[in-house]
């Protein structure tokens, strides 16, 4: 199993990114997938999930800035983020589950300053 996320980086306030997270080594259209994330000095704060017959779930931190998807055909899930806030820096993860195991890519940064 491997998840590979991309997209991070350096944005201002009020800008926007968009997160990939390429996978491979398991039958990707039968699971639920996540956007997990872990800011400086905080624990794992869950961001939004997607079935793959299209039913999304959000926190409510990120809800109306941040919509995830995903590309059953290539494999892949999306977090895109708009109207980004200094408190949303933090290393951005994407996962999923199954009965007994739960699996994450490396992360990738997201840093939002001016």
């Amino acid at each position: 199993v491997q998840l590979a996320e991309s997209g991070g980086g350096l944005v201002q306030p009020g800008g926007s990114l968009s997160l990939s997270c390429a996978a491979s080594g398991f039958t990707f259209n039968s699971h639920y997938m996540a956007w997990v994330r872990q800011a400086p000095g905080k624990g794992l704060e869950w961001l939004s999930d997607m079935a793959n017959g299209g039913k999304t779930n959000t926190a409510d931190s990120v809800k109306g800035r941040f919509t995830i998807s995903r590309d059953n055909a290539k494999n892949t899930v999306y977090l895109q983020m708009n109207n980004l806030k200094p408190e949303d820096t933090a290393v951005y993860y994407c996962c999923f589950w199954t009965r007994s195991d739960d699996y994450w890519g490396q992360g990738t940064q997201v840093t939002v300053s001016s």
